[in-house]
């Protein structure tokens, strides 16, 4: 249905700079939208313009705009920029987050502040200023982890930071539905991405890597075409984690 589809639509993407968000960039952008490239600091300007070069190259528009997102007047900024650039958001995609191995006695308070900070509070502000500013029969996709299913040590700031992303997602869900607006997180698996390997051993990255299909870990080549389709025809759902990780954990 035409409706469904992402020609001539705008979508901004938290974290667009590189691996995932890049990915989801240039793929919404083959769809046909335009899209507004997050990144966080000065040290992602180079990928944040590569992407938006790639974006341009695939035929439609980008900008890319920095900013602390754990600011909620940066997550204002950022929805702000994109209405100006290209007068709307229809799909806001928030694939921002930061890991923490450690044990729970060895986590310091600047620690647990810093790990809620970008996985808790930056993600309900996202949310928050999407549901403001979003169009109506808009799409909310935000980033989980499938450690939300898994029983383990180590991750209590990540898997903690990251849980309430359910709550806040089905809550939006309902109180944008009569908007016609969907909301959902994606919890992928442990992604095969810069951001995974400095928490893991060789013998733990292994373990990783047998619980899923193939003997491998998640690619970012199977999320991306994910929330392209909860952004287009997975419309229906919302108020829903999906967790996208070949086996890896299940609930």
């Amino acid at each position: 249905m035409a409706e469904r589809d992402l020609q001539g639509k705008v979508a901004l993407i938290g974290g667009g700079a590189k691996n995932l968000g890049s990915l989801v960039a240039t793929t919404l952008a083959a769809a046909g939208a335009r899209i507004v490239v997050h990144y966080h600091s000065e040290s992602s300007a180079d990928d944040a313009e590569k992407t938006v070069q790639a974006v341009k190259n695939a035929g439609t528009d980008a900008v890319a705009v920095q900013g602390d997102l754990t600011r909620v007047s940066e997550v204002r900024r950022l929805f702000g920029t994109a209405v100006d650039a290209f007068g709307g958001v229809d799909v806001a995609v928030n694939t921002t987050g930061m890991v923490l191995r450690k044990p729970i006695l060895e986590t310091s308070e600047e620690e647990y502040d810093r790990m809620f900070g970008i996985n808790a509070k930056a993600a309900y502000f996202f949310i928050q200023e999407a549901g403001r500013r979003i169009n109506d029969n808009g799409k909310i996709i935000s980033l989980g982890t499938s450690l939300l299913a898994a029983f383990t040590d180590g991750y209590s700031t990540y898997a903690g930071g990251k849980a309430p992303l359910e709550h806040f997602t089905r809550a939006a869900a309902k109180e944008f539905a009569d908007r016609g607006i969907s909301v959902n997180t994606v919890a992928p698996g442990p992604m095969d991405t810069p951001f995974f390997y400095p928490q893991e051993t060789p013998e733990r990255v292994e373990f990783h890597k047998s619980q899923g299909l193939g003997n491998q870990l998640t690619q970012i080549e199977d999320i991306a075409p994910i929330i392209e389709f909860l952004a287009t025809e997975g419309w229906w759902f919302t108020g829903q984690t999906l967790f996208p990780n070949g086996g890896y954990t299940t609930r």
